[in-house]
């Protein structure tokens, strides 16, 4: 018979049956009794039952820690690897805030970049690329931390977790101070954000009112040219901007949005021109056809008036030297050519308006006004020397007390609150009074200078009235 192996006692398993069988049981005679069991045995069975129950409340916690997979009695190992866990999800949320960051900022700079080329936008470009690499070896720190460390693994030693606890952290810690520079960059970039920013929006609404006023423009000349009228300049201009609209069209990502914003806006204000242009062109004929007939008539006048200067110069030599009006001898034919011009510039206005040259029309009624203007003045001048010269021979006083009274209230003026004057004042005043002495000291004699002595006096007023001025201003600024 082969020997059985002892087994180790549980108190849940059955107790196994002898390998040998058991002696058969004896008769016992119903006089007799029993035979008692061992004490050993009571005793032993008695410790197993108040044992077990202090058994099973010590290896139920550790039973139950870790889902059942981890050793019992491994608590501060567990410990370290729920630090180094903690740790590890505090530097992932930490590099997925700062990979988020990045990614707003560089939006940023792009908005930027696409608008802005000055220093210090380039300035900002730069310093957000060496801030990417700071931000790239942050990265790295915390990746190689993560991959050195495999905190799932059964057998993590206390002091492996407590290292990646501590790598896990430092790599989350210089991750905050990266994302910490970058958020002050950010702040800084304000000023040139919001720029960049308020260009892009005006962009889309220029663009579309460059398009409404090209097409407000293509309108109206439609318009006019229904009532008849030609607008061939206006219709030109206007085409000059189709090019102009193609690299509209074309958009900022071409062009720039600086350069695109710039020629939105010009193209707005030349169709708005030819727009306003050709909504007035109806007037502008019949204005016109006014001038014409305004400017004819005008020049008729003067050619009548031109025939009065010879009378007023003869009596200007007749009656005063010729220093009084040889300055007037071309007054006649001046004028005569003068309104000759004038009535040719006036028959090819009236050929432009009937061409419908609008432009040209107005530049030759302007060249006729501006002939006929300078006659008048001439052919009046001749008139009105000889009424002045008239008056200062008759009362030269008038002329003299005038001018004095002038020079006196500006000396009043240049004493008021002061015991001596400003040198600066009382110079041309003084020179003043001199040259009106000497002015009428010209009216002696035979044949006076009377047209000297008059300009003499006017060129005293104005002097003396530059004097009056420059006092008024510096009182007043004090």
């Amino acid at each position: 018979m082969t020997a059985t192996p002892s087994q180790p006692y549980s108190p849940f398993a059955r107790r196994a049956r002898p390998a040998h069988p058991l002696p058969a049981r004896r008769n016992v005679s119903p006089g007799r009794r029993p035979v008692s069991r061992p004490r050993s045995y009571v005793a032993r069975d008695v410790l197993t039952l108040v044992a077990l129950p202090l058994l099973a409340a010590l290896a139920l916690p550790a039973a139950f820690a870790g889902g059942g997979t981890r050793r019992w009695f491994g608590g501060r190992a567990e410990g370290h690897r729920a630090e180094a866990q903690a740790a590890k999800d505090a530097a992932a949320a930490a590099f997925y805030e700062l990979d988020t960051a990045q990614r707003d900022l560089r939006i940023s700079i792009e908005t930027i970049t696409a608008v802005d080329d000055s220093p210090a936008a380039r300035r900002a470009v730069s310093d957000f690329e060496a801030l990417g690499r700071r931000i790239d070896e942050a990265s790295q720190k915390y990746i190689t931390a993560v991959d050195a460390h495999d905190l799932d693994r059964d057998e993590l030693e206390a002091s492996v977790a407590a290292r990646a606890r501590g790598e896990l952290t430092a790599a989350k810690d210089e991750l905050g101070r990266v994302k910490s520079e970058l958020d002050r960059f950010e702040q800084g970039l304000g000023p040139l954000l919001g720029k960049a920013e308020t260009q892009l929006a005006r962009l889309a609404p220029a663009v579309e009112r460059a398009r409404q006023a090209l097409l407000a423009a293509s309108n109206a000349l439609d318009s006019v040219r229904q009532s008849g009228l030609g607008a061939d300049d206006l219709a030109a201009r206007l085409a000059a901007l189709g090019p102009e609209l193609t690299k509209l069209n074309q958009g900022a990502g071409q062009h720039g949005v600086p350069e695109t914003l710039e020629r939105a806006e010009r193209v707005s204000r030349e169709a708005a021109a030819v727009r306003a242009e050709a909504a007035r062109l109806p007037e502008r004929a019949a204005e016109i056809d006014h001038r014409l007939v305004s400017l004819r008539t005008r020049a008729q006048a003067l050619t009548t008036r031109s025939g009065q200067v010879e009378p007023v110069l003869s009596e200007l030599r007749r009656r005063f030297s010729a220093a009084c009006w040889q300055d007037l001898q071309h007054v006649p034919d001046q004028a005569e050519e003068n309104v000759r011009q004038a009535e040719l510039k006036l028959k090819e206005a009236r050929a432009a308006r009937e061409a419908q040259r609008w432009p040209d029309a107005t530049s030759l009624l302007a060249t006729a006004r501006a002939l006929l203007n300078n006659t008048d003045e001439a052919v009046s001048a001749a008139g009105d020397r000889l009424r002045r010269l008239n008056a200062v021979q008759k009362d030269p006083q008038q002329e003299i007390d005038r001018t004095r009274f002038a020079i006196r209230d500006a000396q009043r003026l240049a004493m008021a609150g002061r015991s001596t004057p400003d040198p600066r004042q009382a110079r041309p005043l003084d020179d003043s009074v001199a040259r009106l002495d000497r002015a009428v000291a010209t009216l002696e004699g035979r044949h006076p200078d009377y047209w000297h002595f008059l300009t003499e006096t006017e060129a005293v007023r104005q002097t003396v009235a530059r004097v009056v001025a420059q006092i008024r201003e510096e009182r007043g600024g004090a």
